[in-house]
């Protein structure tokens, strides 16, 4: 057998190489951290830490920026990261995207936080503007329940019970339940930081930066790019609004 068509005969054991995204459709490229709650529980307060938080958030910036995206969220251990229906690195190529995101997200954390950690990577995909506004409502609402929950555990575990008594006391119950059950405790759950119950975003914006010309002697301003992180996120209506005009600007879709 020739060398090229031996080569071309392995080639095309690579099954998945061709799948690519649709051209003309959103993507969301989703990362999440492999084996966090013991990973957070060995080494960060519970049930949120300002410290991990930050951590997250360098890593969501760096996938906004090594991505160019419309905008990134980021709740508990998971990241999503918006791009447009135009959005055409790597061609679209679903293990490029996927491999990468995972790549750059373990990197940039452990980067940050000084120990190594490993995200896995998912696409999710949408026909239009409104899909991702669901989408990211999901999420939204995803970060909230696990806020929740997660206060409501953390409390009875630092108020003596066992992981199984914990586990068992919030089975079954309500939102109402829960907040009441805080509320005993002395914690108003809708008085806690924005970003604890509604995650972060980042988005691009501009800014002006003043500076000198020497030669004309006069002072000029230039425009520059910039991550806004925004930490105290609306809800619902005002939050898919909010969205709708970071993904939609200069868009055709």
């Amino acid at each position: 057998m020739r060398a090229t068509e031996f080569e071309a005969g392995q080639r095309a054991r690579e099954w998945f190489h061709t799948l690519t995204v649709p051209a003309g459709v959103w993507m969301v490229v989703r990362v999440d951290g492999r084996g966090f709650s013991r990973f957070t529980e060995e080494r960060f307060d519970k049930p949120f830490d300002a410290r991990f938080s930050g951590f997250m958030v360098e890593t969501a910036q760096a996938l906004l920026t090594e991505f160019d995206a419309r905008y990134a969220y980021t709740e508990s251990d998971e990241i999503s990261v918006v791009l447009d229906p135009r959005h055409d690195l790597f061609g679209r190529s679903v293990e490029k995207v996927v491999s990468i995101s995972a790549g750059i997200a373990s990197s940039a954390f452990t980067h940050a936080a000084g120990e190594p950690a490993h995200f896995d990577s998912r696409i999710w995909i949408g026909a239009g503007a409104g899909d991702v506004l669901d989408y990211v409502s999901w999420r939204q609402a995803d970060a909230t329940r696990c806020a929740l929950n997660g206060w409501c555990y953390w409390t009875l575990r630092k108020a003596g019970a066992s992981r199984q008594e914990a586990t068992r006391r919030l089975s079954g119950t309500s939102t109402a339940d829960k907040n009441e059950l805080l509320f005993e405790h002395g914690i108003n759950f809708n008085e806690l930081p924005g970003w604890q119950r509604r995650g972060i975003g980042l988005w691009w914006e501009n800014h002006n930066r003043p500076g000198h010309d020497p030669v004309r002697d006069v002072a000029v301003s230039t425009t520059r790019r910039r991550v806004h992180i925004e930490r105290d996120l609306p809800m619902k209506d005002d939050y898919r609004a909010l969205v709708n005009r970071l993904i939609t600007a200069g868009s055709t879709a």
